[in-house]
């Protein structure tokens, strides 16, 4: 049986839990609070990253797509894909955690068109690596912007400097792209690094940095 997509539907959190429309006195709201509050999670931390992109790129209306090839599309139709990692985890640490991203190119699904790449590659434009680099454990905030740094970087730079490789130390890529971008830098720096990319319509292969 062939099933189509299932099209979500943003939620308010107020939605009930229920019996076949008899309301359980539990709401979606609780279910989030339940299941999403630990945003130093290396799980939660990196879907955080991804909305906090999203915000700062102006797209965060609907929902986010699960398993997509890429996690953020701009107004202007850059792909962009969010990695994030962080000094400081959840659980008790003997030393500060080595902070690192997943480069690998995947036979990555296509939601738009419900259809997988024949060929592992990196799908997107660009790629923002979001650094949670707060040490501090009394004081650790996710939510708190300026505890973030963000390197982007060209889709076509990650191709012809680390080729087929899977993964990318933070030394190795503040080599690749020097200078970090504040959040409320993100938009510009995203539309710049795009420029650099040939494989985004008005793109140019470019050797530089973004």
């Amino acid at each position: 049986m062939k099933l189509g997509r299932i099209e979500t539907q943003r939620k308010s959190g107020a939605e009930p839990l229920h019996a076949n429309g008899s309301p359980l006195g539990v709401s979606l709201q609780e279910f989030w609070q339940w299941s999403g509050s630990d945003l130093v999670s290396n799980s939660q931390r990196g879907i955080l990253a991804e909305f906090l992109v999203a915000q700062a790129l102006g797209v965060v209306t609907g929902v986010r797509t699960e398993w997509d090839a890429y996690d953020v599309v701009t107004a202007a139709g850059i792909k962009v894909e969010v990695k994030a990692s962080g000094f400081v985890q959840s659980w008790a640490q003997e030393k500060l955690s080595s902070v690192g991203f997943d480069i690998a190119p995947k036979l990555g699904w296509d939601a738009s068109t419900n259809m997988s790449a024949t060929e592992a590659c990196r799908p997107a434009d660009v790629y923002v690596f979001a650094v949670h680099f707060h040490t501090d454990q009394a004081s650790i905030d996710p939510l708190n912007v300026n505890q973030w740094e963000f390197y982007v970087l060209a889709t076509s730079v990650l191709d012809q400097q680390c080729m087929r490789q899977k993964r990318i130390s933070l030394a190795t890529l503040q080599k690749l792209c020097p200078r970090t971008v504040p959040f409320d830098g993100l938009c510009v720096a995203v539309t710049e690094a795009a420029c650099c990319n040939p494989s985004h319509p008005g793109g140019t292969a470019s050797p530089g940095n973004t």
